[in-house]
């Protein structure tokens, strides 16, 4: 592995960041890009085992693994975290199928580097009175967008530390943040908190954006009711590239879209249903050590290079997205195809579902049966009841299970390939 020195880093060079987030963690993966050097930020807590397996195709020139060495690296350049990054940290992907893959764009030249930054901060808004309340990881692609960007912008950060309801609520009491990024079960977790102890003001927010998961309905009438109008956002993306966003107001007006194309993008389904999006030139990427694989994400379109991450669902007239899941989770019952994030949205639906996720296990009369993993006190027989109101036949689930909670990656997706074990009728 790398050697603990920075000696031999420079223009493109990578360096493996397996630190806890904090403001110096995001200063100097900003450091780092102004020159020209690729962060690959990482959990922690990987074990070494998987710390190989993830880094084997990335190659980094240098691992960073405690706070001293990221004081080091700062000091050895100092002043660069507000210049202009020349390129995208090298994020993974979130494994939910495999080996995460390392996603690389490469020194971007001025042009492309500074419409990378544009178009975030036009976006988002980002200005210099902004305080970014970091809630997730920031070894995960979205909050360090978000962090970036504030930083960049001439804002500043407040990192809590690991997510704690209590903790976050205390920081959006003391320090009156102005923007947030989640992902739906933090919105869960802090109305829950929010229903002992009350609701802070949080009138200080001009943005809450969430993403990563579908939210339930529920939640995002809440989100909307709570914060100040206008200020909650949608988006749909990916570790390689974002393709939606969507004000809150949008979505009542078209209940379970994910928004229209961002500014720059153009959307396209093909005949399976996959979407397709094309990007500008600062968003393009490849797959590290992957070639098949990068040759598969993409393709040539009437707009452009456009890549897909496998996600099926429809564009409506007006460009309104909706997600019926991943080609990759698709399954077959009875010769039909059923996804499963159509089923789990219904069923999401029934009072007592607190999430929910839906698999195939191999069926002797149906080639797959649709099943449920249900966390919550909704019983069987309310979910097949409301299934049979909403859901055609086949897309209904035969079995339930009730279960503490759902097998999760580390950006909070649902591991599909661990869902089978919990079929009720093995054994």
């Amino acid at each position: 592995m790398a050697p603990a020195t920075d000696a031999a880093i420079t223009e493109g060079s990578r360096v493996a960041l397996l630190v806890p987030g904090s403001t110096a963690y995001v200063e100097l993966v900003l450091t780092l890009l102004a020159d020209g050097i690729f962060p690959v930020p990482l959990d922690p807590a990987l074990t070494a085992a998987e710390r190989e397996r993830i880094l084997a195709p990335i190659a980094p020139d240098l691992l960073v693994t405690d706070a001293r060495q990221v004081a080091e690296l700062l000091a050895a350049r100092p002043g660069r975290a507000r210049s202009l990054p020349r390129g995208r940290p090298i994020h993974c992907t979130s494994g939910t199928t495999g080996t995460p893959k390392g996603v690389w764009s490469g020194v971007l030249p001025e042009e492309d580097a500074a419409a990378l930054v544009a178009e975030g901060r036009d976006l988002w808004g980002f200005r210099d009175d902004d305080v970014n309340l970091v809630l997730s990881p920031l070894h995960h692609s979205a909050p360090l967008r978000f962090a970036m960007g504030t930083l960049l912008g001439g804002g500043r950060l407040v990192v809590p530390g690991k997510f704690d309801p209590a903790r976050a609520t205390a920081a959006i009491e003391q320090e009156r943040p102005t923007t947030m990024f989640c992902v739906p079960t933090h919105l869960q977790r802090l109305f829950a908190h929010w229903d002992e102890v009350g609701v802070p003001d949080l009138s200080s927010f001009r943005l809450v954006a969430h993403s990563g998961a579908p939210c339930p309905p529920a939640v995002k009438r809440r989100l909307i009711e709570l914060f100040p109008s206008g200020s909650t956002w949608e988006f749909y993306g990916s570790t390689e590239g974002q393709f939606t966003a969507c004000r809150s107001e949008e979505w009542l007006a078209h209940p379970g879209t994910v928004g229209r194309a961002r500014p720059g993008r153009s959307l396209t389904t093909d005949e399976d249903g996959r979407i397709w999006c094309a990007v500008p030139r600062h968003a393009r990427f490849t797959y590290l050590g992957a070639p098949e694989q990068t040759a598969a994400a993409w393709r040539e379109t009437s707009a452009g290079p456009a890549f897909t991450v496998g996600d099926v669902g429809t564009i409506d007239e007006d460009g309104y997205v909706r997600l019926d899941g991943r080609r990759t989770d698709l399954i077959i019952s009875g010769g039909v195809n059923v996804y499963p994030l159509e089923v789990e949205n219904a069923l999401r639906e029934v009072p007592g579902v607190d999430d929910v996720a839906v698999f195939g296990v191999p069926d002797e009369t149906w080639g797959q049966r649709v099943c449920a993993a249900v966390v919550g006190s909704a019983t069987a027989d309310a979910l097949s009841a409301h299934a049979r109101e909403v859901l055609a036949p086949a897309k209904r689930p035969k079995d339930y299970v009730t279960v503490a909670g759902l097998p999760m990656t580390a950006t909070g997706k649902v591991q599909r390939q661990a869902l089978a074990d919990l079929d009720p009728r093995a054994g």
